[in-house]
C-alpha cells in the first residue's frame, strides 16, 4: 500500500521545450524561493514527464529557467529511483565510461550513442529546502548526468562528435517537430 502522494497527480502537463530553443543552451538560475510555486513546478515536471513517457525532466524543458529536475528512473538492477533535486550540483561522475543509447524529451523520437560515467552523485535540495544526496549507477547515473546537463544549459547532443553528431543533426533537420534557429 502506498502511503505517500503520487508525484505529478496534482500537476498539469506543460508543453515541452524542443531542440533549437535557446533556453536549452542557457544555464538555469538558482532557486531562491521554496514556496508553493516551486512545489507546483515540481508537480508539473512530474506530470509532464509521465505524459511524455520519460524517466527525467528538467525545468528548462518546460520553459522555466530554474535549476530543478525530477526523475523516475531504474538503475541497471531494475531498482526504481524516484525524486527531484533543486539547485543540483554534480559532485561525482566516475567509474567506467560507457557509450549507450540516450534520448531526450526535447528531441522526441531520437537517440544517439552517448558516453557517460556509470556512477554519479548529485547533491542539492528538496522542494522544502532540505539537503539531499542522490547516488546513481548504470542507467540511473546516465539519467542524473543528463538532467544535470540540462540545468547547466547542455543537451546530450553537445557530447557527440564526428559522425554521431552529424547523424543526429540530420535527424533533427528531418523531424516534424524541429524549430528553425
Amino acid at each position: 500500500m502506498r502511503h505517500s502522494p503520487i508525484p505529478g497527480v496534482h500537476g498539469r502537463v506543460r508543453p515541452l521545450t524542443l531542440h533549437g530553443d535557446p533556453l536549452l543552451h542557457t544555464p538555469c538560475a538558482e532557486v531562491t524561493d521554496f514556496g508553493p510555486e516551486l512545489a507546483r513546478l515540481v508537480e508539473d515536471l512530474f506530470a509532464t514527464m509521465y505524459a511524455a513517457q520519460g524517466v527525467g525532466l528538467a525545468a528548462n524543458q518546460i520553459g522555466e529557467s530554474l535549476r530543478v529536475f525530477v526523475y523516475d528512473c531504474p538503475d541497471d538492477e531494475d531498482v526504481r529511483h524516484l525524486g527531484h533535486v533543486v539547485n543540483p550540483r554534480l559532485v561525482e561522475a566516475d567509474g567506467v565510461v560507457i557509450r549507450g543509447p540516450e534520448g531526450c524529451l526535447s528531441l522526441p523520437g531520437l537517440e544517439a550513442g552517448t558516453e557517460r560515467h556509470d556512477h554519479a552523485v548529485v547533491e542539492g535540495l528538496t522542494v522544502t529546502g532540505d539537503p539531499v544526496t542522490v547516488h546513481g549507477t548504470g542507467f540511473f547515473a546516465r539519467c542524473l548526468q543528463h538532467e544535470y546537463d540540462h540545468v547547466e544549459g547542455r543537451i546530450y547532443a553537445d557530447h557527440l562528435t564526428g559522425w554521431r553528431h552529424r547523424k543526429l543533426m540530420r535527424q533533427v533537420a528531418r523531424s516534424s517537430w524541429r524549430r528553425d534557429v
